[in-house]
Order: structure tokens, then C-alpha cells, then sequence
């Protein structure tokens, strides 16, 4: 396969993904001739079917943070089990000093999170679930934590076959 096999083939994968900027951060420098602006972005990108990525990146102008987030993002796609229009089971997973839970909800409950958790789901392609967040609220901790939660799901058959029962 060519690199242009391979590159055509990243931009089909990517275009069905809608993104979304989650966070942007300013940060300065100063020297001697002023500040010096810098600036990240944290970009989700998911297809709402399951399958999500996010991307973390610097630049000195925003356009470009973005633009670098995507690219990374699209390169960091995984998927996850849901069950319906919600997730299999509840889940809480720890990152760094963000905790998230997530618990499967009937159909017309919604998303119930926080802004960040909320973002990840929805782009993710679940509709109704209750989530909730304790501790830092650093949204790069938060969505490390969702989509870590996201990829420890199992479906009913995995689990019943982990424990040796019949299906």
C-alpha cells in the first residue's frame, strides 16, 4: 500500500466523525518584549455509533491547536460496547484525580453528566445515561477517564463467557 493508499484511506475514515472543541487554554509567557501567548486544545471527534477519539495539542496560534487536535484525534480512534441506546453496565474508573461513574439508564432518560462527560457520550453515540464526576474537574482528566470507562465495558455475552456460563 502507497502512502497515498494510506492517506486517501485515513481521510475516508474521518469524514463521517463530527468534532467538537472541548477546551482551549491560554497560556503566556513573558520576555523581553511582552507575552508570549501559546495554546492548547482538547478535541473530541466521534461518530455517534460507538466509536469516539480525542486529541490533545499545542501551537502558538488557536487555529493551528485545533487543527493539530484533530489530526490527533482521528489517529486515537477506539470503539465500545453499548447495549441499545445506553451502556452495558456501571462502570467507575479513576484518571489521575478525576473519578467518573457511569450508570445505564432507561430509554428517554438523556445524558445526564457533567459538560465534558457529557461531550464524550454524546459524540460516542449513547443517549441515555447517568454519569457523574467527582474529584478534579481538569477536563483533560475528564475525558481520560470517560473514554477509559467507555473501553472497560463488556457486553452480557463477554461477561457470561468470562464466568463460564452457558448463554
Amino acid at each position: 500500500m502507497s502512502k497515498q493508499e494510506a492517506k486517501r484511506r485515513a481521510e475516508d475514515y474521518g469524514t463521517e466523525f463530527e468534532e467538537k472543541v472541548l477546551y482551549i487554554n491560554r497560556c503566556s509567557k513573558v520576555v523581553k518584549g511582552g507575552r508570549k501567548f501559546s495554546f492548547s486544545a482538547l478535541i473530541i471527534i466521534g461518530d455517534g455509533q460507538g466509536r469516539i477519539g480525542f486529541g490533545f495539542a499545542k501551537a502558538n496560534e488557536v487555529s493551528d491547536a485545533i487543527r493539530k487536535g484533530t489530526e490527533a484525534a482521528r489517529k486515537n480512534v477506539m470503539s465500545f460496547e453499548m447495549e441499545g441506546t445506553t451502556i452495558p453496565h456501571e462502570i467507575t474508573v479513576e484518571w489521575d484525580g478525576a473519578r467518573v461513574m457511569m450508570k445505564p439508564a432507561p430509554e428517554g432518560t438523556g445524558v445526564i453528566a457533567g459538560s465534558k462527560v457529557r461531550s464524550v457520550l454524546e459524540l460516542g453515540g449513547v443517549k441515555d445515561v447517568v454519569a457523574k464526576s467527582f474529584g478534579s474537574s481538569n477536563p483533560m482528566n475528564l475525558v481520560r477517564a470517560t473514554i477509559e470507562a467507555l473501553s472497560q465495558l463488556t457486553n452480557r455475552q463477554m461477561n457470561r463467557e468470562i464466568r463460564g456460563l452457558k448463554t
